[in-house]
C-alpha cells in the first residue's frame, strides 16, 4: 500500500444563519462562511479534533509512534505546553476556477486536495527539505538559493530520494545557536501516537 502523503484537509468554515433575505435565499438560511478569525482556540480545536485523530488513522502500524508537528510563529498556532494539547498528546493546489461564494472554494480545494498526485506531493516535500536544510546553513534566514535537485533526472533514474539527510554536525550547530539565542521552546518534543 503507498502511502499518498495526505492526511486531511480542513477548511476554517462556520455554517451562519443569512441575517437578511435576498433573491438567493431567506433570511436564516444557513450559509457557508469563512471564520473570521483564526485564533489558538481555534487551532487547537482543528489539531485535537481534526488533524491529530487523521494522523492516527493513517499512521502505518510499523512506523515510529512519536511525530513532530511543525508550526511558524504564527500567533494562533498553540503552545507545545498547552493542557489540553498535552492530553491530546498522551490520549496547496487550487484549480483556476471562479468561485462566487465560500462553497465552491472549498469544493475547489477540496478536488485539487483530492488531485494532487503522490509524485507531485513528493517533489514538494523534498524541495521544502531542501529549503530547510539551507536554512539551517544560514540560522533561519531567509538569504539562501533554493536548491534544485534535478528530480525529474532522479525519477527517470529511479534514484529519488524519500528524505533528504542532514548531516549531525549542522543539526548540533542550530541546535547550539537555538539554545545561544533563548529560542529552545518545543525542541524535541513528539506526540506519542500509541496511546
Amino acid at each position: 500500500m503507498l502511502f499518498d502523503g495526505k492526511i486531511g484537509i480542513w477548511p476554517f468554515t462556520e455554517l451562519v444563519p443569512a441575517k437578511r433575505n435576498s433573491k438567493n435565499r431567506e433570511a436564516g438560511t444557513l450559509e457557508l462562511k469563512p471564520i473570521e478569525s483564526i485564533t489558538k482556540q481555534v487551532t487547537k480545536h482543528c489539531f485535537i479534533n481534526k488533524m491529530i485523530p487523521a494522523i492516527k488513522l493513517k499512521w502505518p502500524a510499523f512506523a515510529s509512534k512519536v511525530i513532530f508537528i511543525q508550526q511558524d510563529n504564527a500567533r494562533p498556532h498553540i503552545k507545545d505546553d498547552d493542557p489540553d494539547f498535552r492530553q491530546r498528546k498522551k490520549q496547496s493546489l487550487q484549480t483556476e476556477n471562479v468561485c462566487n461564494n465560500v462553497e465552491e472554494l472549498v469544493a475547489t480545494v477540496e478536488k485539487s486536495y483530492e488531485d494532487l498526485s503522490p509524485t507531485t506531493l513528493n517533489n514538494v516535500f523534498l524541495s521544502l527539505q531542501g529549503c530547510m536544510v539551507e536554512m539551517m546553513k544560514v540560522k533561519g534566514h531567509n538569504a539562501y538559493k533554493i536548491p534544485h535537485m534535478k528530480k525529474g533526472t532522479l525519477i527517470r533514474q529511479n534514484e529519488l530520494p524519500i528524505n533528504l539527510e542532514v548531516s549531525s554536525e549542522l543539526v548540533k550547530e542550530c541546535l547550539q545557536y537555538l539554545v545561544d539565542n533563548g529560542c529552545e521552546e518545543g525542541m524535541g518534543i513528539g506526540i506519542d501516537l500509541s496511546i
